[in-house]
């Protein structure tokens, strides 16, 4: 199962013969063709390699109201494209729970230029305070993101 997608948890598993809807992969035409119209469509589509390897929701109160309920994503990002993606936290949208399909960068800078970056995010958590944590393993640091009063 392809993970740089969120998507709410399905247990049938449908690529590598389709992707992202009724889209054959042509490597396995004719393979699988009983699963094509079973496709979970991810929730939230991400570019390529943005690599999402830490998670959490926010249901603290430090942040403004409507971040509550948000999922964080610390994006590790891509280390062997010409063009670097990734290495940025991002918040996905929900409402009701439900993500909306749409995201947001919420913590970026950590990129140099498409050759390097300083920062590659790994873990994001929330503190009893209401404060995000970021880890990231380019540096060794853990960032404390709080509010701004």
């Amino acid at each position: 199962m392809v993970l740089d997608q969120p998507t709410r948890f399905d247990r049938r598993r449908r690529w590598p013969w389709y992707y992202i809807g009724p889209n054959e992969d042509p490597r396995h035409k004719g393979e699988r063709s009983d699963l094509k119209d079973k496709i979970t469509v991810p929730d939230v589509l991400l570019q390529a390699h943005s690599a999402s390897l830490g998670l959490t929701f926010y249901n603290a109160r430090q942040f403004p109201a409507g971040y509550r309920g948000s999922l964080f994503a610390a994006e590790h990002g891509s280390w062997n494209r010409s063009k670097r993606t990734g290495s940025k936290v991002i918040r996905v949208i929900m409402r009701d729970g439900v993500p909306t399909g749409e995201y947001e960068d919420f913590a970026t800078g950590f990129v140099v230029n498409d050759a390097s970056a300083w920062g590659r995010p790994v873990g994001v958590t929330v503190t009893p305070d209401g404060a995000l944590y970021v880890s990231e393993d380019a540096g060794g640091t853990i960032w404390r993101i709080t509010a701004r009063n």
